[in-house]
This record gives structure tokens, sequence and C-alpha cells, in this order.
């Protein structure tokens, strides 16, 4: 696979999808995604991921006695 071509970020500096030839520094990026209109919906998945989180949270929060570590 080349990531060249493949990988996707989304530079929060410039507010855009770059491929990973063009991607800047790690602090200013998001990502890789695998296509470029994943990388341009950051925003949904991240917002996935925390709603999946916070489901998380709560279940954990639910159970005290259950310690998962």
């Amino acid at each position: 696979m080349n990531a060249e071509t493949t990988e996707w970020y989304w530079d929060l500096k410039q507010r855009k999808a770059v491929p990973a030839s063009e991607r800047g520094a790690s602090d200013d990026v998001l990502g890789p995604y695998p296509s470029r209109f994943e990388a341009e919906n950051w925003k949904a998945k991240v917002e996935e991921r925390n709603e999946e989180w916070a489901g998380a949270d709560d279940a954990w929060d639910q159970n005290p006695d259950d310690e998962q570590h």
C-alpha cells in the first residue's frame, strides 16, 4: 500500500483534506483516513467516537464494583 496515495489527513491549519505527501506537522493534522471523503468528514467520526466513549463511561459508572483493569 502506498501511503502517499491512499492515506488522507485533515489539516487543522489549512482546514482541508490533504494527501499524506502534503501533510504538515502531526500536531496540526487528524488522521490518517483511508479516503479524502473520510478526512473531510472527520468531525462526524469524532462525534461518533465521543458518543461511544460516553456510553462506555456511563456503563462503567453504573457498575463501580466491576473492576476492569
